[in-house]
């Protein structure tokens, strides 16, 4: 494929986002941008919701993954069902009935400010960290294929990637990206399903022969029973449910969808749909990522070190044109969703958590939409200055650890909430900064050295867990049933 039609294809698409947004966000306000003035029907934010969570990470390391880990990830996904159960009945109806923007003003009502604001600050560090490694992987592809071809720097590439998100979300925000994630969930799976069908039109198999090939060969094994195994089933279920309750249920960026429905049931119904719909999603990933693999094999290709590498070569340099512009679409149809959602979120919290623009009510709504905008064009900057950072660094194992750290954040998350539902006691306040960020550190020490420790054992999702406990173990020791704790 030439670099000029690559870049005229990934036009096209952007102007068909570009006609969705001018549709989407006229007479937008302040209450469109943060939760879609609460109007959004519950099946286009379950849909869309496909494409948002599974960002161009997902596209590209899932079928890589299969290499390694065989099926055993769908443990991880069927675990998910579990997580989005407890998020549809136990935090959804929290955050509608408190009529909440932010899902952290809950931590003030329930703790007090410190509380607040680390939860608040936990999920801007994550989110920034995570939305730029997913940015960096999906950029690096087309500097690669297309814009190292014309000399462009990597940060003009960025600046574009960037732009084009600021252009269709600074004025709708999440009324417009309900929308567009149906669009960008379209293209997608299809790219999934039409990269699945040219590698069997390859290989001379029908759908349902290289299908059958798939469920009989060694990739398709998903049970491991070995506890010290970082694919150990069970704790590939916990770790699942678990990872679910806290990059969905305790996220701004997805639950700013949900309260966008226009009520309580509508949400849940929302949340129910979409999780049976992204095990067969997380299905198909799967079922791709074996099929690049027996491809691979038998055209006697080499696997690259780095697995998540394995799609894109296959796509771009082995199979025919169209293959490689289906992957392409659908690397970007996965992108979009993660940063533009990502923007809009970042936005939200910041206006809403730490300058407090819903309680300005000495504010007209002219000046908050114009502080909103410097809040959502200073996030645009930071995230660019961060990709442009890990292209510097120019060390994927490093970058990965990095958003590895990131993920961290979400554990003081987990046991914040689940202190504050599951019991009645009082927290010291201003302690609380001091655990959360006390917890990630023990967690990544003891994942480091889990081996020597623990006697062979190793970490893998299920460090989310220690990590939620052991900030619950650390709220519950400075705390006490009277209300006049300082």
């Amino acid at each position: 494929m030439s670099a000029s039609f690559i870049l005229i294809s990934v036009l096209l698409y952007s102007l068909l986002l570009f006609a969705i947004t001018w549709l989407t966000s006229r007479n937008a306000d302040n209450e469109s941008f943060f939760v879609g003035n609460r109007n959004s029907r519950w099946y286009v934010v379950a849909y869309g919701m496909i494409g948002a969570s599974l960002s161009g990470v997902t596209f590209m390391s899932v079928p890589g993954w299969v290499g390694a880990s065989q099926f055993s990830y769908m443990w991880v996904v069927l675990g998910y069902l579990l997580g989005y159960t407890i998020i549809a009945t136990v935090l959804l109806p929290l955050y509608y009935r408190l009529n909440l923007t932010s899902i952290y003003t809950y931590l003030e009502q329930r703790f007090g400010f410190w509380s607040y604001k680390t939860g608040a600050f936990f999920f801007i560090l994550s989110r920034v960290i995570g939305a730029s490694f997913r940015m960096f992987l999906v950029v690096n592809v087309l500097q690669t294929f297309v814009f190292d071809q014309w000399g462009m720097p990597f940060w003009v590439t960025v600046s574009c990637f960037i732009i084009l998100i600021i252009l269709y979300t600074f004025e709708g925000g999440i009324k417009t990206i309900v929308w567009t994630d149906t669009l960008q969930t379209t293209f997608m799976l299809l790219g999934v399903i039409l990269s699945f069908y040219f590698i069997s039109k390859e290989m001379n198999f029908s759908l349902g022969k290289l299908t059958s090939t798939i469920m009989d060969s060694d990739y398709s094994k998903m049970l491991f029973t070995d506890i010290n195994d970082k694919k150990y089933f069970l704790k590939q279920f916990l770790s699942g449910a678990f990872i679910s309750i806290v990059m969905t249920g305790l996220d701004q960026e997805m639950m700013q969808k949900n309260l966008s429905c226009k009520n309580l049931k509508e949400a849940q119904k929302n949340m129910f749909t979409f999780s049976f719909v992204l095990v067969i999603v997380n299905f198909l990933f799967l079922l791709l990522g074996a099929s690049l693999y027996l491809y691979a094999q038998s055209k006697g290709i080499g696997v690259p070190e780095k697995t998540d590498e394995l799609f894109p070569m296959i796509a771009l340099k082995y199979l025919p044109p169209i293959a490689g512009l289906v992957f392409i679409i659908g690397l970007i149809s996965a992108a979009y969703p993660s940063a533009d959602g990502a923007l809009t979120s970042l936005t939200t919290s910041f206006c809403v958590d730490f300058l407090g623009l819903n309680d300005k009510k000495d504010m007209d709504e002219k000046k908050k939409k114009r502080l909103r905008y410097y809040v959502h064009f200073s996030f645009a900057f930071v995230l660019l200055v961060v990709v442009v950072i890990f292209k510097a660094i120019n060390d994927q194992a490093v970058i990965a650890k990095l958003f590895t750290v990131a993920g961290y954040t979400y554990g003081p998350l987990l046991g914040l909430y689940a202190f504050g539902l599951f019991n009645k006691r009082i927290v010291m306040d201003k302690a609380v900064p001091f655990i959360c960020i006390a917890s990630p550190i023990v967690c990544y020490v003891l994942s480091e050295y889990s081996v020597q420790l623990f006697n062979g054992y190793k970490f893998g999702f299920e460090l989310l867990i220690l990590n939620g406990l052991l900030t619950f173990m650390g709220l519950l020791l400075l705390s006490t049933k009277k209300r006049n704790i300082e």
